[in-house]
C-alpha cells in the first residue's frame, strides 16, 4: 500500500509525500506552491555564427537572447533602416557586416545560421533563400503572411537537411511543459473548452511605434520594403508601424493569436481546429490602420487519437483599461488550468475526491462513519518558476542551438508552426469575409 500511495504522489506530482500528510492539506481550500526548475545543459561547444536579418523590435531582442548562450557570434545584420544598421554597430561592436540586402549574407560561407525578424510579408522569401542557401534558420512567428506559403517553406525545409524553429518561444516555457505533464496525468480530466486572452492598452503595445526623425527615402529602402507588395509612394507610418496594415502584418491573430495555439497544440497536442470564426472591430486606434483593436475567435477541436473534442475561445483587446492581462485556461470535468509561461495554476472541484489509493483505503476502513469527514485534495495548487529561471525565450534558444549541434529536431519546426499559424492567419479571412471558414489541420489545407 505504501509503495501504491508514493508512486501516485509522485505521478500525480500536486503534493509531496511530507505535505501529504499535514493537516493543512486534509482542508477543503488549499493553496499549495510547487516550483517548477531547469537544470540548464549545453550538448557540445562548438562556435555557431550567426546573422541578423530584419533589427527591428524582436528582431534585436532575439539577437540579445541568442547571445546570451555559450559560444554564440553574430557576425552580420541586414536592415532596410540605416538608423537600425548604425544602432547594430554600436550595440554589438564595429567588426559587424552591415548590409540592406539579406542575399549578401546568405552568400557567406562563414555564417551558420540566420535569425528573421522581418516583418511578415518577407518571412516566407527569406525562410526559403537562406534554407536553400544551406543556413539554418530561426523566424518570427508568423512563418508566413498567408496560408498559401505554408507549403513552400516545408517543402524547403525538408530538402535542405537544416533546422528551423519558428519563434512562439513560449512553447518552451517551464509553464507549457508543467501544463502538458498535468494534462497527460489526468490532473483536470478530459479537456472540453479552452480560452486565452491578450490585453494591451499602451501606444507601443497597440503597434504605434516611434518614427525616427531621419525616416526618408535616403534612409528607408522603402522600394525594397514594398517589393514583394502594392507598390505605393514611400510612407514612413507604413514602414514602421508595419503591423497595422494587411500588406506587411498579420493583424492581432497573426501577432498574438498564434502564441496560444501555439502553447495550446503544444500541451494538448492538438494539431488544429476545423472551424475557425472571427469577429471584431476598430474600437478606439482609428489612425488608418487596417485591422481591429479588439478581436474575438472561436474555433472547434475535432476528437482525435490523442484528444478529445473541445472548444477554444481567444480574445485580444488594445483598449483595456486594465492593461496587461494575459491567460491561456485549459479546462477539463474535473478541474482546470490557468497557463502562463513561469506559472501554472491549477484548480480542481470541490466534489473531486482524491484517487490516492491510501487515501481510498481510509475510506473503506471508515466506511461506516457517515459523519466521519472526507479526506479531501487541495482545490488549488500553484507551480511557480524557481529563482534563476532564465526564461522561455532562453530555453527557445537553447532548444535550437542544441538542435544545430547535435542535429536534433525542435519543439517548433515548419509542419508544427504551420499548424499554430494557420487558423490564426484564417481569423483575419473569417473577419474579412464575415463567414466560417473550414480548415483541413492534418492535411493543412483549406475546406
Amino acid at each position: 500500500m505504501e509503495k501504491k500511495r508514493r508512486l501516485f504522489l509522485k505521478n500525480l506530482g500536486l503534493a509531496g509525500v511530507a505535505s501529504a500528510v499535514m493537516p493543512s492539506v486534509l482542508a477543503s481550500e488549499v493553496n499549495l506552491s510547487k516550483p517548477l526548475n531547469r537544470n540548464y545543459e549545453i550538448f557540445g561547444d562548438s562556435t555557431i555564427k550567426i546573422a541578423l536579418i530584419g533589427a527591428g523590435g524582436m528582431g534585436v531582442a532575439d539577437t540579445k537572447t541568442a547571445l546570451q548562450h555559450p559560444n554564440i557570434e553574430l557576425l552580420a545584420v541586414c536592415d532596410l533602416y540605416d538608423g537600425r544598421l548604425d544602432d547594430a554597430k554600436e550595440r554589438w561592436g564595429e567588426h559587424l557586416f552591415l548590409t540592406k540586402k539579406y542575399e549578401d549574407i546568405l552568400k557567406r560561407k562563414d555564417i551558420d545560421a540566420v535569425i528573421i525578424g522581418t516583418p511578415d510579408h518577407w518571412h516566407k522569401q527569406i525562410s526559403v533563400d537562406a534554407l536553400n542557401a544551406g543556413k539554418h534558420v530561426y523566424c518570427e512567428k508568423p512563418m508566413v503572411h498567408s496560408v498559401d506559403q505554408g507549403k513552400e517553406v516545408i517543402d524547403a525545409w525538408k530538402k535542405s537537411g537544416k533546422i528551423f524553429m519558428v519563434g512562439s518561444q513560449g512553447l518552451s516555457s517551464l509553464g507549457n511543459e508543467k501544463a502538458k505533464e498535468l494534462l497527460a496525468q489526468g490532473a483536470i480530466g478530459d479537456i472540453n473548452y479552452a480560452e486565452g486572452f491578450w490585453a494591451r492598452n499602451s501606444p507601443e503595445g497597440a503597434w504605434q511605434y516611434a518614427i525616427p526623425a531621419d525616416a526618408s527615402p535616403q534612409t528607408v529602402d522603402w522600394k525594397r520594403f514594398i517589393e514583394p507588395t502594392t507598390k505605393r509612394p514611400f510612407d514612413p507610418v507604413r514602414f514602421f508601424r508595419w503591423r497595422n496594415y494587411l500588406d506587411y502584418g498579420t493583424g492581432m491573430s497573426g501577432d498574438l493569436f498564434v502564441h496560444l495555439f501555439s502553447s495550446l497544440h503544444f500541451i494538448t497536442n492538438s494539431i488544429g481546429p476545423t472551424k475557425i470564426s472571427a469577429m471584431g472591430g476598430l474600437r478606439y486606434w482609428k489612425d488608418g490602420r487596417e485591422v481591429p483593436d479588439v478581436l474575438l475567435g472561436m474555433f472547434d477541436y475535432p476528437e482525435t487519437e490523442k484528444t478529445k473534442p473541445f472548444n477554444l475561445s481567444l480574445r485580444c483587446n488594445f483598449v483595456d483599461g486594465t492593461s496587461g492581462s494575459t491567460y491561456l485556461k485549459i479546462v477539463g470535468n474535473k478541474g482546470s488550468m490557468d497557463v502562463e509561461w513561469d506559472r501554472v495554476t491549477l484548480k480542481r472541484n470541490a466534489t473531486f475526491e482524491s484517487d490516492d489509493p491510501f487515501f481510498a483505503e481510509k475510506g473503506k476502513e471508515l466506511s461506516g462513519r457517515q459523519d466521519r469527514k472526507k479526506m479531501l485534495p487541495p482545490l488549488e495548487t500553484v507551480y511557480t518558476a524557481q529563482d534563476g529561471y532564465k526564461g522561455a525565450h532562453y530555453d527557445h534558444f537553447a532548444n535550437f542551438f542544441n538542435a544545430i549541434r547535435n542535429d536534433t529536431k525542435v519543439v517548433e519546426d515548419p509542419v508544427f508552426a504551420f499548424r499554430a499559424a494557420a487558423p490564426a492567419l484564417l481569423c483575419n479571412e473569417s473577419y474579412r469575409q464575415n463567414k466560417f471558414v473550414g480548415w483541413n489541420p492534418e492535411e493543412m489545407k483549406i475546406v
